[in-house]
Formats: structure tokens, C-alpha cells, sequence
């Protein structure tokens, strides 16, 4: 692959990171080989997270709703202490609480899905 298409395929996924939500902000975000992650290491965490659910979806190995909770409290219990200043986040913490948000969103996710696939059913009887 040359520079020039590297660089194009950075662009895009620049760009891609910016459209889903994520602020971008260098200081907050992993580099490798000079390239900027399309997302900040929080985003990172959080798209890791929600693969390694999804992971545990399939093997059967479910987080409890009351961990899935917990799990996102922590995430946002890191971004709080983060925004009050009273502590500044890292970037290695960010990415491990966003992958423990992650984890969590995609569970409370399925127990919504599932509880309204229940009361359709229900319904729909």
C-alpha cells in the first residue's frame, strides 16, 4: 500500500470516527506508525468491549444485568473524575474502563432486546 493510500484510507476512517460520535482529540487518542486512531482511546475501549461481548454472547457466558450496570458506572465514574478535574484520566485507563463499558452497554442492550422480545411475544399471543 503507498503513503498516498494510506493516508487516503486515514482520512476515511477519520472521518467515519467523527460521524459515529467520538471527539478525536489527539491527546486522548492512541497513535501508531504516526497515524492518528480514528477514535480516542475511550471509543477504542468501547468498540473492544462491545467485540468481547459479543464474543461472550456466543459462547454463552453472559454478564448479569446488575454487572452490566456496574460495569458502565465505572466508565462513567472514570469520565466524572476526569471531568470534575479532580483526577486526570490516561489514556491506558480509558481504554480499559471503555472496554469494561463496552462489555456492559452491549449486555444492558441484549436484556432490553430480550425483555422486549418477551412482552411482543406476549402481545402478540
Amino acid at each position: 500500500m503507498t503513503r498516498e493510500q494510506k493516508d487516503k484510507l486515514w482520512l476515511w476512517l477519520m472521518n467515519y470516527g467523527g460521524r459515529i460520535g467520538c471527539h478525536q482529540m489527539p491527546e486522548r487518542s492512541f497513535f501508531y506508525k504516526g497515524y492518528q486512531f480514528p477514535v480516542c482511546a475511550r471509543c477504542t475501549g468501547v468498540i473492544l468491549g462491545e467485540l468481547l461481548a459479543i464474543f461472550l454472547l456466543v459462547r454463552k457466558k453472559p454478564v448479569s444485568l446488575v454487572h452490566s450496570i456496574f460495569l458502565l458506572l465505572v466508565m462513567g465514574f472514570d469520565w466524572f473524575i476526569q471531568r470534575i478535574r479532580l483526577l486526570r484520566s490516561t489514556n491506558v485507563r480509558r481504554l480499559f474502563t471503555g472496554i469494561l463499558g463496552g462489555v456492559g452497554l452491549t449486555f444492558l442492550y441484549f436484556y432490553i432486546l430480550k425483555r422486549a422480545a418477551k412482552e411482543m411475544a406476549r402481545f402478540l399471543c
